[in-house]
């Protein structure tokens, strides 16, 4: 293979790569939206018996209703809420609330940007060094 074939190989390769970076560093890509609800309506929908499962991850309420929409709501105090579901038929999920690492969150967010630089700077020392 010549040089200019393994040259362009590589390019493509790293284009690929920092394609794959890109979508894999997106926030919510892969999720689909979920329609804010007010607690009140989402406490309508639960005594109607049109809601089929939810999350309670700390007091953010995500979950899907029987006619298959998402919806999202933040609750109040409740303590009767996990009772109630559970009552109309409700396949109820519950996770830790997650915590937010502002220092991951930083370093996750800057990281396909150094790695850009990252590359550059080692194709500029390769063709420097490559002249002969």
């Amino acid at each position: 293979m010549s040089n200019f074939g393994r040259n362009l190989a590589l390019w493509v390769i790293i284009a690929l790569l920092l394609v794959v970076l890109f979508n894999l560093f997106q926030p919510g890509s892969t999720q689909r939206t979920a329609t804010q609800v007010a607690y009140s309506d989402f406490i309508g929908d639960v005594n109607g018996g049109r809601v089929r499962d939810v999350l309670i991850q700390g007091r953010i309420v995500s979950g899907q209703l029987t006619d298959g929409r998402t919806f999202q709501t933040y609750t109040p105090e409740d303590p009767a809420l996990v009772g109630r579901l559970t009552e109309k038929g409700v396949r109820v999920i519950a996770k830790p609330e997650e915590s937010d690492n502002p220092l991951l969150h930083y370093l996750l967010s800057w990281f396909p940007m150094l790695l850009l630089i990252g590359v550059w700077v080692f194709f500029m020392r390769q063709m420097q060094s490559g002249g002969g």
